[in-house]
Parts: C-alpha cells; sequence; structure tokens
C-alpha cells in the first residue's frame, strides 16, 4: 500500500481532504481475498489490482469468524510487508450478525493505521451506514487514529438497499463509494439463475439487471462517489467476465469484484480506456482549451477534426483522461487539430 494520509498526527492532514483523495483513487479491479486464508492473503500482496479487500464476512464459516480477524490484523501488521493496491479494505460482517461491532473494534482498533475503508455489506438503511460512522470514529479517537480518515464502501444487495440507495449514498461524509452485490440481490428478488454475474435463462434481449446497475450509478454519481460492480463467479471464464464487465464499464461503472489471478489483467484492461480514446480526449481537452483562450480566439465551439465540440464536449473527454491518467497511461499521438 502507499504512503497514506491518514499516517498523519491528529490535527494533520483535514479528513474531507483525505477521504477525498481516497475516492479519486481507482478501483478498476477489487480483489476478494478471505480472511481465513493466510495462504490467499499472501498472494494477494503482490497482485497488480487497484483495491483488495480482505473479507470476515460471507467468505468466512461462521466457526472461522475469529481467527479470520486475527489473520486480517496480522496481515495488516507492519513487519508483514505492503500490498500492492493502492487501497486495502477490511469486509466486515453485516449489522443483522453478533460480529460487527467486534470486527470493527478489533480490526480498526489493531490495525486501522493501515485500512483505508471498511466495506459494509448487505445495507439496506442508511442508519446502518450512520452507524459504522460512529463506532469508526469511536475506535478511530480510542486508538490515537485521527477522526474520520476511513471510509465506508456501503454494498446494496437486496430491494430494500436498492429502494434507500440514496439515502445511503449520503449518510455519511465517509463514503467512497457503492458496491453491487448481485448473489444476493439476485437472491432477494427472486432471479430464475443460480449462476451469478450471467443474464438468467430466458432474458432475450436486454439486460436484467439494468435497472439495478444504473439506479446504483446515478446515486454514486449524485453524491460524487465511485461506482462498483460485483463479481463474475466462473473464474476460468475470461470470455465470460470480460463480457459481464464490458456492460458495466460501458455504463460508466469505475469497476468490478475478481476473484481470481486470472481475471485480474481482463478487469484493469477493460475499465481502463483504450489507447485512441484516452489520445482523443487529452486531443480535445488541449484544443478547446486554446479555442476558448484569448489567444485562440475565445471562441466556445471548435472543430476536432469531423466533430463540434463545445463545453458538453470537454466534460465527457476529462472523464476518459482522468481515468487514463489513474491508470497510469500517457498520450501516444497527436491527431486533432482544433480549426
Amino acid at each position: 500500500m502507499t504512503d497514506d494520509p491518514r499516517t498523519v498526527p491528529a490535527g494533520g492532514a483535514d479528513a474531507a481532504d483525505v477521504i477525498a483523495a481516497l475516492r479519486a483513487r481507482p478501483r478498476r479491479t477489487v480483489l476478494a481475498v478471505p480472511g481465513s486464508s493466510p495462504k490467499m492473503i499472501d498472494k494477494a500482496r503482490g497482485l497488480p489490482v487497484d483495491e483488495v479487500f480482505l473479507d470476515l464476512e460471507d467468505a468466512v464459516a461462521g466457526p472461522a469468524k475469529a481467527e479470520a480477524r486475527e489473520n486480517v490484523i496480522a496481515a495488516l501488521s507492519p513487519s508483514a510487508g505492503g500490498f500492492a493496491a493502492q487501497s486495502v479494505v477490511v469486509r466486515v460482517n453485516a449489522w443483522d450478525t453478533e460480529y460487527t461491532v467486534g470486527d470493527v473494534t478489533e480490526v480498526v482498533g489493531r490495525a486501522g493505521a493501515r485500512v483505508d475503508a471498511v466495506l459494509l455489506p448487505k445495507v439496506r438503511s442508511a442508519a446502518e451506514v450512520v452507524a459504522l460512522d460512529l463506532v469508526l470514529t469511536q475506535v478511530e479517537r480510542s486508538a490515537g487514529l485521527p477522526a474520520g480518515h476511513i471510509g465506508i464502501e456501503p454494498q446494496i444487495e437486496d430491494a430494500a438497499g436498492l429502494t434507500h440507495i440514496d439515502a445511503i449514498a449520503g449518510a455519511s461524509p465517509r463514503v467512497l463509494t457503492l458496491v453491487f452485490g448481485p448473489a444476493d440481490f439476485m437472491a432477494s428478488l427472486g432471479v430464475r439463475t443460480l449462476t451469478v454475474g450471467e443474464q438468467p435463462e430466458g432474458y432475450v434481449p436486454g439486460d436484467a439487471y439494468h435497472h439495478v446497475l444504473m439506479t446504483i450509478l446515478v446515486a454514486a454519481r449524485a453524491h460524487g462517489l465511485q461506482a462498483i460492480d460485483g463479481p463474475f463467479l466462473r473464474v476460468r471464464d475470461e470470455e465470460g467476465f470480460r463480457r459481464a464487465a464490458a456492460r458495466t464499464a460501458a455504463l460508466g461503472y469505475d469497476g468490478k469484484w475478481v476473484l481470481h489471478p486470472a481475471q485480474v489483467d481482463a478487469g484493469n484492461e477493460v475499465f481502463s480506456p483504450r489507447q485512441s480514446e484516452f489520445d482523443k480526449a487529452e486531443g480535445i481537452l488541449a484544443a478547446y482549451a486554446h479555442a476558448t483562450s484569448v489567444e485562440g480566439g475565445a471562441r466556445g465551439a471548435v472543430m476536432y477534426g469531423d466533430e463540434m465540440l463545445d463545453e458538453a464536449s470537454r466534460k465527457m473527454a476529462l472523464v476518459v483522461s482522468a481515468r487514463g491518467r489513474a491508470a497510469g497511461m500517457s498520450v501516444s499521438d497527436t491527431e486533432g487539430r482544433s480549426t
């Protein structure tokens, strides 16, 4: 994990600035790692994902919950080494279990300096996010950590959560992303399929999850948050993963969960702009900046190749440019000239 502004003493970096920086980090690939498996945690350290979350919830059986907590705390100790991922997150158990408060107090209390965010599953109301915010603040203060510097990633996994999505998105200044949890969501609706990530048989043509995905995306963008798609469970089916990832990338999602190293490269590729797209976006920004300057004639519209550009074009180009730069891309050509 890279150096994090949360490590400054209390009174240093402002919490709002830290959260804004965490929100801006890329999340093209978000790797799920069972907290019950030290072997898998160690393997995850070097994988080129943008975010890794150590899971204490669905990937850990009840009898193994306590041991998984200790594994996660040990994995986050300075002596254990860091992760290649920019962001390290812990998924705690949902509020309808007996584990949630213990997860937060133990993991954040003992290893919070190396936790970027807490992933909260099965969120059904804004009150659940507020409750986590309050607990986090108490634990941060008790542990001597700057208050308000750890983010929250609510996961939407049923109809109630989707119904209250706007309130959930705005429930805390700590919220970084909204995450779609497809398996539980499909179960809550009674969708007739057992294959998570694929379209249910018989739903042709179209996307059975379009309404859910767009509702989450719109709420995320309305509150300045990222939107993350959930997993594709056929981990060795790269073509299927790419197909599922391409659907949500096309909508504007920032990234997708990956469950296996075989999905990582494909995820990073799908959720990064194509080189031609990035080059064009950079060209549009340069052309529009010149055209609207005094030196360029202070024009509000400009031709770029055979396209007419205006302020809306600039905003669209900024999205592609920001994603490309976050992915480490650089311009490869200078095609396109303003006229």
